[in-house]
């Protein structure tokens, strides 16, 4: 079984039912929540389908056993999906991100550690400038397929042009009918290797970023420079360490500070 961080579980689920989930996440009536500020750049919403409280507006995740939401009752394909699949679920969401929209680079279940599990996505209605970036490598996942993410290793999420990407997430907990799907895991054939960034590349984008900053537009220079993690194939936390030295060349070394606090805190590394 491959230990990749990014690796698809089926070939392909039936088309028609793939169809209908999509049709229910794009139609049904849902309480969207934008929760993970520091993780995005905004236009990331989850719902949740099955959590412990059973409370579709609850989406930050803990363990627990999961129970359907009000949500979910009016989706009776994505529900036969998942009965039918036989996992112990930790939780369910459906994650909708936004043109021009992007999930920093980060970690996830730093804090939840005791028990194995696992993340699975199953996109409903994606497009081809959407695509995860883990590992110097981006992948976009096609829809129609059941693919296992490994949030323990860095990683962001992009949408470049639109429309929308919605995806159905699944956290689950490890048991044998987890075994048996991930027993069919295979490395994406499409997973493209992003380029090295040179020293000269790195300093004209700080440059960019400090002639932004400059002019005010500090937000917008912090951009730049988190955006090259979906670009280049990067040491972890690069971009973290770009903008705090962005702020201690402005003199705002509280600023600084609090930006290599954030790649600790998001990436559970020595800042």
């Amino acid at each position: 079984m491959t230990t990749a961080q990014v690796v698809e579980l089926e070939d392909r689920l039936d088309g028609q039912l793939v169809e209908r989930m999509r049709h229910e996440a794009l139609t049904t009536p849902a309480p969207w929540t934008a929760e993970y500020g520091e993780f995005q750049s905004g236009g990331w919403w989850t719902t949740s389908l099955m959590n412990a409280s059973g409370e579709a507006e609850e989406v930050r995740i803990a363990d627990g056993a999961a129970r359907p939401t009000a949500v979910l009752e009016h989706m009776p394909a994505t529900a036969s999906l998942l009965e039918g699949l036989g996992l112990s679920y930790m939780w369910v969401r459906l994650a909708r991100l936004e043109a021009n929209a992007f999930l920093w680079e980060h970690r996830d279940y730093d804090e939840l550690d005791q028990v194995e599990r696992h993340r699975l996505h199953i996109p409903l209605h994606t497009n081809s400038s959407a695509f995860l970036v883990t590992g110097g490598r981006k992948v976009h996942m096609a829809a129609g397929r059941i693919w296992r993410l490994t949030p323990t290793f860095a990683h962001g999420v992009c949408n470049l042009l639109g429309p929308d990407r919605i995806h159905l997430i699944a956290d689950v907990y490890a048991d044998d009918a987890y075994r048996r799907l991930a027993g069919q895991a295979k490395e994406p054939s499409g997973a493209l290797a992003l380029p090295q960034a040179s020293e000269p590349e790195l300093t004209e984008r700080l440059a960019a970023a400090r002639r932004l900053a400059d002019l005010g537009f500090t937000d917008a220079a912090e951009s730049l420079l988190l955006r090259l993690f979906y670009a280049f194939a990067l040491p972890e936390g690069t971009t973290y360490d770009l903008i705090a030295e962005l702020h201690s060349a402005l003199g705002d070394t509280e600023t600084s500070r609090r930006w290599r606090s954030a790649k600790s805190t998001l990436l559970a590394l020595a800042s």
